[in-house]
């Protein structure tokens, strides 16, 4: 069996991996691990998950629509009740419900920002985060099974699952706005209203920032809204190189500013009145800024260890813990249900922060984004120009070096871990850390990682300077070990 979970569900290529049948077998192996008594529960949560219950939703992409119904299906037939999203939604909003409809689990039909050719499988847990890798597991475990037991998918009839009430449609989009009343003061909002281009990239954000803003006073012009399941023929992932249509829009005038959601809407960028690309880093850093100095919120803050140190930096000025993950926003969820989190986030845009469910969530830092502009009474240019006198400058690269033949991972790291650089762009090594892939800080905060692929010959490496010779240097360094290998 070629089907894998990965740390956010399974993906794959429609008509070659994902097809239906495939997808009834992921089926009935979640139906199987969610009723077995290894299912792991969330003990946080203060109230206990309904068994039986569980939540569909899907994004944008040719067939998610249809794919859902068919998983709603498999599960009615295990004799789960299924609340089946009456339209595409985005990932966060799907999250939200499952925990406020006290399900015990969920799922999402959506490969996020992958090529349109894919579509792919994301298991939410009752907590409203990414499954437990051991709930993953679990999953592979009864899948594998019930292919060597030859044993195939129960099925239920659409119509009769929704006449029996198994199969119910429902709308997650009304909670999901109450919830974001208590994070978004929407109040400051109104004092300062924004004019500003959202880009939901043909995603299933299309539509929810703007619903949510309504009254507000906002000018909004939203661009790549309508259904569009190929995306245009882009990636449907908000950086630099596909937003090409938004800095166009903020060009002809149409905004002060641009917000820019994936295709399941669970990460984020933004766009200045300039043009300039605001990255990830920039916005959990001007978000953290804003949390602590406007809010006065406090709790530990979570960061990936492909994202910057301006994280650091300005949580040394507050007095507040930092912890470093491997790359993946369940990693950064583990700490969101153990402790109080003021916010945590990931260098490709997925960022949550504290009363929210442990997700990344773009509508919501989008919402956030909007509503420090019209704090400020500012512009975003000047807020990130700002945020570098502070604790920059910053630059960042980051470069997908593809080998000629696949590599030892562990083997590659140590020798890395062995063999590292005194110095680089003449700034001295202080410390070399592991934790994923390995990853080199110099004297002045500056840093490369280096991630050899466990599946795939590609080396990927992230590079932050003070300045954009020190990137260079480092990438080119990155470079050279991949030529070394190759």
């Amino acid at each position: 069996m070629t089907i894998h979970f990965g740390t956010d569900g399974w993906r794959a290529v429609m008509s070659d991996t994902f097809t239906f049948t495939n997808l009834r077998l992921v089926s009935q192996a979640i139906a199987d691990a969610v009723a077995s008594a290894d299912w792991v529960n969330d003990t946080q949560l203060d109230t206990e998950p309904d068994p039986k219950k569980m939540v569909i939703g899907y994004d944008t992409r040719f067939l998610s629509d249809r794919y859902a119904i068919e998983v709603a299906r498999v599960l009615a037939a295990n004799g789960f009740t299924v609340y089946l999203s009456q339209a595409d939604a985005p990932t966060p909003v799907i999250s939200h419900a499952v925990r406020n409809l006290n399900a015990i689990a969920g799922v999402m039909i959506t490969a996020s920002h992958n090529a349109p050719r894919y579509n792919g499988v994301k298991l939410k847990s009752a907590c409203g985060g990414s499954a437990l890798p051991e709930q993953c597991r679990r999953v592979e475990v009864y899948l594998n099974d019930n292919e060597q037991q030859g044993r195939g998918p129960n099925l239920m009839d659409l119509e009769q699952a929704r006449e029996l009430k198994l199969i119910q449609r429902f709308n997650p989009i009304p909670a999901y706005y109450d919830h974001l009343r208590t994070l978004i003061n929407t109040d400051i909002i109104a004092e300062n209203p924004q004019r500003f281009v959202i880009d939901s990239m043909y995603g299933s954000g299309r539509g929810v920032i703007k619903g949510f803003l309504q009254g507000t006073g906002c000018e909004i012009t939203e661009i790549r809204g309508e259904m569009n399941p190929g995306f245009g023929g882009v990636h449907p992932e908000p950086i630099s190189r596909y937003l090409g249509a938004l800095a166009g829009a903020i060009g002809a005038g149409m905004g002060s500013f641009g917000i820019a959601t994936d295709g399941d809407a669970d990460r984020i960028g933004a766009m200045d009145e300039r043009g300039n690309f605001v990255d990830p880093h920039k916005i959990m850093s001007l978000a953290l800024r804003y949390l602590v100095q406007k809010r006065g919120l406090t709790g530990s803050v979570v960061r990936t260890v492909s994202t910057t140190r301006m994280i650091d930096r300005l949580a040394k000025k507050y007095g507040l813990t930092v912890h470093e993950t491997p790359v993946g926003f369940n990693h950064i969820a583990d700490y969101m249900m153990k402790e109080r989190v003021l916010i945590g986030g990931e260098e490709s845009g997925g960022i949550g922060f504290s009363g929210h469910i442990p997700e990344g969530d773009g509508v919501l830092m989008g919402l956030l984004i909007i509503e420090m502009v019209a704090e400020s009474k500012s512009t975003l240019y000047e807020m990130v120009e700002d945020l570098q006198q502070e604790v920059g400058p910053v630059f960042y690269d980051r470069v997908d070096l593809r080998l000629k033949y696949p590599v030892a991972k562990d083997k590659m790291v140590e020798k890395l871990v062995q063999q590292p650089p005194q110095t680089l762009g003449g700034e001295k090594l202080a410390e070399v850390s592991a934790m994923d892939g390995v990853k080199y800080i110099f004297a002045d905060d500056s840093w490369l990682l280096i991630r050899p692929s466990g599946t795939e010959p590609v080396l990927r490496v992230y590079a932050e300077g003070r300045s954009t010779e020190m990137v260079k240097e480092l990438l080119k360094y990155g470079r050279s070990i991949a030529e070394s290998v190759s």
